[in-house]
C-alpha cells in the first residue's frame, strides 16, 4: 500500500540515520522507497527544510506535503487548520490533493516539538515490522498515512456536477423566454470555460499517475531481480497493488473525462 510516513527523532543526526535505514530496507526490497525529505524544527519552533523531495515516483506528492506541512506547522496549529482565506487554504488544498488530512497535520504537529527533526518518505510497504524494527531503536516516532484517491475523488464530483447543471440549463432554455434565453446562454458559455479549466486538470492528472505508476513499476520491477526468494513475494504483491490503485485512479478519471465531455457537446 502506498503510504506517507513521517518519523520523528530526537536529533538531525538520528534522523539521517533513519533515512539511510529506509534506503537500505529499499535496497533489501523490504519496502518500495519513492520519495524522501528531511526537515527540522529549532528550538524557538520554526521549521527548515533539510532535504528536499528527491526526484522519483512520489517526489510530486511528497513535495506537495512537504511544502503544506512546512507552511501549516510554521504558525500556531490551530489558526493554520482554522483558516479559511489566503495562503493557508492554498496549503490546506494541496495536502488534500496529496491525499492527506488535516488529522494527519494535528498528528505530526503533536510529535514534531521544537529541536526535533524528521524523515517524510513517500513509500510503498507490504508490513509495518521491517520499518519499526529498524527506526524504533534511532528513538523514531512514526506516524503513517495512506494516501486517498482525493484528486479524482473532487475531479469526479465537479464533473457530476457540471454535467447535472448542464442538464438544467438546457431544459430551462427550451421553456425560456427570448430575453432570458439570452442569459441562459450566458450561464451555458461560462459552464463550458469551467468544464473546459476541469479536462485540463483532469488530463494532467492523468500524466501524473501515468508516470508515477511507469516509475514505481520499474523501480520494483528492479527490486524483483535482486530481492531474496523471501522478499520476492513480497515485493511482486506491492507490485499488484500499485497497479490495482493506479487502474482505479485511471477509471475515475476516464469516468470525470466523460462527463466534462458532455457538459461540453
Amino acid at each position: 500500500m502506498n503510504k506517507i510516513l513521517v518519523a520523528v527523532f530526537d536529533t538531525e543526526t538520528a534522523a539521517y540515520e533513519g533515512l539511510s535505514a529506509l534506503k537500505e530496507l529499499n535496497a533489501s526490497g523490504d519496502i518500495t522507497l519513492n520519495a524522501t525529505a528531511v526537515i527540522a524544527k529549532s528550538a524557538d519552533g520554526a521549521l527548515n527544510l533539510r532535504q528536499a523531495a528527491e526526484q522519483g515516483p512520489g517526489s510530486t506528492a511528497l513535495g506537495l506535503i512537504t511544502g503544506s506541512l512546512i507552511g501549516l506547522l510554521a504558525g500556531p496549529l490551530g489558526l493554520a487548520l482554522g483558516a479559511t482565506a489566503g495562503g493557508l487554504t492554498g496549503l490546506l488544498l494541496d495536502l488534500r490533493r496529496a491525499g492527506m488530512s488535516e488529522e494527519f497535520v494535528q498528528e505530526v504537529s503533536e510529535k514534531l516539538a521544537p529541536g526535533k527533526s524528521a524523515v517524510l518518505a513517500d513509500m510503498d510497504e507490504t508490513w509495518t515490522v521491517p520499518v519499526d524494527t529498524r527506526l524504533e531503536p534511532l528513538g523514531a516516532v512514526v506516524v503513517r498515512h495512506l494516501r486517498a484517491e482525493v484528486e479524482e475523488d473532487q475531479l469526479n464530483r465537479e464533473a457530476a456536477q457540471l454535467k447535472a447543471e448542464r442538464a438544467q440549463l438546457k431544459a430551462e432554455l427550451a421553456e425560456a423566454s427570448d430575453e432570458a434565453k439570452t442569459k441562459v446562454q450566458a450561464h451555458l458559455h461560462a459552464l463550458g470555460k469551467k468544464a473546459q479549466a476541469l479536462q485540463a486538470r483532469a488530463q494532467a492528472a492523468l500524466e501524473d499517475i501515468r508516470k508515477e505508476a511507469e516509475q514505481k513499476t520499474a523501480a520494483m520491477q528492479a527490486q524483483i531481480q535482486t530481492a531474496s526468494e523471501r522478499q520476492k513475494a513480497k515485493v511482486e504483491q506491492r507490485l499488484s497493488a500499485a497497479k490495482a490503485s493506479y487502474e482505479a485512479r485511471t477509471a475515475k478519471l476516464k469516468q470525470a473525462w466523460e462527463s466534462l465531455k458532455q457538459a461540453l457537446s
